[in-house]
């Protein structure tokens, strides 16, 4: 995947080369430039900025340099990428968009600061690639770089080669519509506190039962919204009866037996 990080700020992406995602890089699963936004202003102060149309408090980033670096990085006669945006106002980034991403060649991203990139950049740029307006949740940052940090892991993570054991994208939370039951490792015994006795019973069959049900069970406290969604021939009668204990009934005619 090649992956281009336009922003004001280029040093926030040292992070970049730690970790798995600079292994991503170093094995060549992730191709990934950070550039200056700066490089395509033309004035003595590299101007981006100016204040609003309308009025009103903060500044906003001007079309001219944005729609440059687009230019350079999205030339017309190449094959477009996929233009992501972080902004309070875009869509709500989850698991299912990041494994939509991941099937993606090419993301570029543009890191917005102040109130945002004139709105002319975006349209302009949807005429020639798909644009995508994505947030972290219903909060406000400073700019959009470490919502790129963000989804470029959840991203990451997902190609072809990055993790060494893929088994564990399929037991994580979010993987099936739930939250991950709680894990454990040795020593059995810490300060008082056990690890439960089936996860040392070797009993495999049982040893599923109980993720699946703690995963209700977390699910139901924590994100009720998640199992509302569930579909019903996704649940058991087991299911059914676990979060009927957890405060979250289901109707017998909705869970497949």
């Amino acid at each position: 995947m090649r992956v281009d990080v336009v922003s004001i700020f280029p040093e926030y992406f040292a992070p970049l080369d730690l970790s798995l995602i600079g292994r991503a890089r170093a094995g060549g699963h992730l191709q990934l430039a950070v550039h200056d936004l700066r490089t395509w202003t033309h004035d003595v102060h590299r101007t981006v900025d100016d204040t609003p149309y309308g009025g009103g408090p903060g500044m906003v980033m001007r079309p001219e340099p944005w729609g440059e670096a687009l230019d350079a990085l999205a030339p017309p006669e190449a094959d477009p990428p996929r233009l992501l945006v972080p902004t309070p106002a875009g869509a709500p980034l989850t698991q299912a968009l990041a494994h939509e991403l991941a099937a993606e060649p090419h993301l570029l991203f543009a890191c917005g600061r102040y109130e945002g990139i004139d709105q002319r950049v975006l349209e302009h740029a949807a005429s020639r690639m798909p644009v995508t307006e994505v947030s972290l949740g219903d909060y406000v940052l400073f700019g959009g770089e470490v919502a790129v940090l963000v989804i470029l892991e959840a991203v990451t993570r997902l190609l072809p080669g990055v993790l060494g054991n893929v088994g564990s994208l399929d037991e994580e939370s979010h993987a099936h519509g739930l939250l991950e039951a709680p894990m454990y490792t040795k020593p059995a015994a810490w300060r008082g506190q056990e690890v439960p006795a089936v996860l040392r019973s070797g009993d495999h069959g049982k040893i599923a039962r109980w993720r699946r049900d703690e995963a209700l069970v977390r699910t139901v406290a924590r994100r009720p919204d998640m199992v509302a969604a569930l579909a019903p021939e996704c649940l058991d009668r087991q299911d059914r009866a676990t979060l009927e204990q957890a405060g979250f009934p289901a109707a017998p005619s909705d869970v497949a037996k």
